[in-house]
Order: structure tokens, then sequence, then C-alpha cells
């Protein structure tokens, strides 16, 4: 399935236009519906999507899907969906596609099996300008597991674009004032923990360690919206991690060389044996940011975390650092390129080693997203779960950097990355969650848009007996946008 989504990326995203200023229409969806699982238990289950329109009426992109009523708290799966959206009378539309992706967690290894979910659903939805809202019906199920349930739901989605430069332009400069890409503003790299009531069987001092990212986008000059995640690093709670939206406000003080802000944050949390009963997790909190450089930032953050269906109950605090990807306010007409790369694959660990002694091979969905910060050095982001082998419920958060070589020949280029992050769930060895990943990779690059991408490295935990060369197939998209 991975490798049919890949093949539409691959094949027909921007087919016809290599070059120049492309705009393309996006949506950001969200829905929520109930499943039955086995022994009438039940599952209240939020999704995430952005689509990207690839052709008339067809989307394609990346989603994710977690526990968020129940008493499943950390059942994530991550992966692709393909939709085919079109209008039928005045303002109502239908919509059809196909999820796939990995995951599991929230004590379910047994109903997910190994890991794979797919998702076919059917939508009718209302349009009111630029936003719609519906009902969808919709099979839940694991090919390999004890999991398949049919259920209505209700479906809300917002109209957005996606605009790009063909990647040859980067480093050069035009005018401009759009935002290009998903539209982010700026991301976090967090690193923090949580102290107070966590483990349901244990006291109210329990600490554990977060790694993870945050994506921002600026409403004003004041007020911003994003997306988060982090995973447990450290603790005894390898298999956590969170997935949230985020609110807040932020003024300038001293002159402008540091700021002060709050937010509120919103989402799904959940795994590692933290006590967040179906998932539900909400935080509030206030920073205080020095300015390193008009592109880096340092931050410090602090405030308080709960769970109300469970007795996770926690003060935390985190160090962001923070690299501006755009400034949509400057009042400069002048803007540079600045070039991406979304990457869809799946990777396989050759020998994974289970808390039990036991080791066997593992098959994950890989997703990631890469920034150059110049021609060869690049940012990266990636995610991982699941979905073959004996481990469905392992997931796993990266961040760290990369190298890319100039084109050796005939469109070949090679690169290495070193990463870090946390990985945890199916019963896999990654004891405390920390894990490094370094990696080798060669790309045969299609075109300026697309290029294949095979690598081999390492995945490694710090504390746990996970050790396995991986060996991944991914397909590359490389675009480029303006920034002020």
């Amino acid at each position: 399935m991975f490798a049919v989504l890949a093949c539409i990326f691959a094949s027909q995203i921007f087919a016809a236009e290599l070059d120049g200023d492309i705009h393309r229409s996006a949506m950001f969806r969200a829905g929520f519906e109930q499943l039955k699982l086995p022994e009438s238990e039940t599952l209240g289950m939020l999704g995430v999507n952005y689509l990207v329109e690839t052709l008339p009426n067809l989307f394609v992109g990346g989603a994710a899907y977690g526990a968020l009523t129940g008493q499943r708290g950390g059942f994530f799966t991550v992966g692709a969906e393909v939709a085919w959206h079109q209008k039928l009378l005045k303002q109502w539309e239908w919509e059809t596609g196909l999820y796939a992706g990995g995951g599991g967690g929230g004590g379910a290894t047994a109903l997910v099996g190994g890991g794979l979910m797919l998702r076919p659903h059917a939508d009718l939805l209302w349009n009111f300008r630029g936003y719609r809202a519906g009902l969808s019906v919709s099979q839940v199920r694991f090919p390999f597991g004890q999991i398949s349930s049919r259920q209505l739901g209700l479906v809300f989605s917002a109209d957005a674009k996606f605009s790009q430069l063909s990647s040859a332009s980067s480093g050069d400069a035009l005018n401009g004032k759009q935002r290009g890409g998903v539209g982010f503003d700026r991301v976090h790299a967090v690193v923090g923990s949580y102290q107070g009531k966590i483990f349901a069987p244990q006291g109210s001092n329990n600490k554990i360690g977060l790694v993870g990212f945050r994506m921002e986008q600026m409403l004003t000059p004041t007020r911003f919206w994003g997306i988060e995640a982090a995973g447990a690093a450290s603790g005894g709670a390898a298999g956590y991690a969170e997935f949230l939206g985020t609110a807040g406000i932020e003024t300038p003080v001293f002159n402008g060389v540091a700021s002060i802000g709050a937010r509120l944050a919103a989402g799904m949390g959940g795994g590692g044996s933290v006590s967040v009963g179906g998932g539900q997790l909400y935080k509030v909190g206030g920073y205080a940011t020095a300015n390193l450089s008009r592109d880096m930032h340092l931050a410090l953050e602090g405030g308080y975390a709960s769970a109300p269906d469970g007795r996770f109950r926690a003060r935390y605090t985190a160090a962001n650092l923070t690299m501006d990807l755009d400034h949509p306010y400057s009042t400069s007409e002048q803007t540079k390129i600045d070039q991406y790369e979304w990457l869809l694959g799946t990777n396989r660990y050759i020998a994974t080693a289970h808390i039990d002694g036991s080791v066997s091979a593992m098959d994950v969905v890989t997703m990631r997203v890469n920034r150059y910060i110049d021609d060869t050095i690049y940012l990266s982001g990636q995610a991982q779960s699941a979905f073959h082998g004996q481990e469905g419920g392992y997931s796993v958060g990266l961040f760290g950097a990369g190298f890319r070589s100039a084109k050796l020949f005939g469109g070949v280029l090679a690169g290495a990355e070193m990463l870090i992050g946390a990985a945890g769930g199916g019963a896999v060895d990654s004891s405390g969650g920390a894990i490094v990943s370094p990696n080798f990779f060669v790309d045969w690059e299609f075109n300026d848009l697309f290029a294949l991408r095979l690598s081999t490295g390492r995945v490694k935990s710090l504390r746990g007996a996970l050790n396995s060369q991986t060996a991944e197939a991914a397909i590359k998209f490389s675009y480029a946008t303006a920034s002020r």
C-alpha cells in the first residue's frame, strides 16, 4: 500500500509543472469517530490530515489517528492518505479515500497485530466559504490484528494553499508576500520533563524526560497557532507520546531583544504506562525567549499538564531552540529561497530486540521533512511506526542534522545524517526511550522534484537492548519556498 501511495506522489504530483511558481489547493482536516473493539469495548478516535491536490480533485498527504476517549490512551497511528473530492449540488460535496498507516499502543498490541491500519471512508460535506463539515462513513481494520470496525463519524476541514518554487531555484532571491509550503513560520526543537502524578500505581513525585518538536504559524504579529509532538526519552515511560494543537500570544520586550508569551495546548497523549485514561491531554504554560539572531531563538517554558480521564497531573519545564522559517509580517519586499524535502517510505529493522529477550525483523512506515540551511546541510524531523512484524504499537520520533553531496553521476548523490529521539512500545526493548540513529543514503533523482532514496544505518537504544541495522527505501519530494 505504501508503494502505491509513493508511486502516486512520484508520477502525478506537479507532474506538468517542474519550474516556476506553483500554487496547489490543500486542506487541513480533522475527524472523530467511535470504534467498536472486541469484548464490547469502545475507543473514540481523533484523526488529523494535511492533504495536497495532486491532480484535479485528487488529494494526497500525511495523516495521524489516535485515541481520545475510552481506555486506550496512547493508541496512535501515522501514515498516508489518498482522497478523491468532488462537488455535488450547490454547497454539497463528497469525498472518498483510503488511509494506510502503522501504529498501536495503549496496551492494544494483541489487538493491532503487526500494526498496519487501513481506513477506507466516504464523507458527505457542506461547504461554507472555505470550511467544510459533515458526516463520515468508515471502516477501520488492522489486517494482522483483531480490530475491524464500521462506524459513522464527524469530519471538519479548512481550505489551505500549498505554494512552491522549483527546487532548482534554491539560493536565489525574489519578491513576494505569500507563505510557501505547508505555511508554518517557525519550528521548535524541544527538550523537557514532566514531574508529578504520572504513573497510576505509584506516588506523586514521578519524573519523565521528553524530546519533541513544535511548528507554529503567526496569525498576527502577537498571536499564533500550531501543532506539537513529543515522546518519552527517560524515566521508565518508553512508548509515551503526545500529539497536540496549540494556540498562544506573545509580545516583544527589552526593545525587541527578547519576548514573553503564554499558550494553551490540547490533544492526545499516552503509552509507556502513563495514566491518561482515554487519552485526552491539556497543557497551559508561559515562556520567555531570548533572540540569538534574526532567525534563531532560545526559550525557557514552564506550565502544567493534565489528563482528566486518568491520574496524570504534572508540572512541566522545557527548553526550546527555535528556527524561524519565515517572517510573514516583515516590511521588506526582498525574499530568499529555502529548500525542503518530504520523504515517505518503509524501513526494516533487521534484528529488533524485545523485552522477553527474543529478536525478530520489523517494518516501520517512515515520514520525514528536511529543511536545508545551505546547499548541503539540513535539519530533519522524522516519525516512524510499526506496520509489520510482532511489534504493533512501536513508534519513534527523531530529529537531527544531515549532509548531502553534490551530484556524483547520472543524477546520483550521497549523504549521511545523525538523529536522536525517543522510541518505545510494542514490547521493543528501548528502556527509557532515548535512541540514536546514524544513517547513510544514496538518492537517485528522477527530475528536480522526485528521487528514490535507499539508505542503511542503525537504530540504538541508549539504555535498552535495541541495537539493529536498518534498511530503508523512500520516495523523496523536493520543493522550495520564498521566505522573508
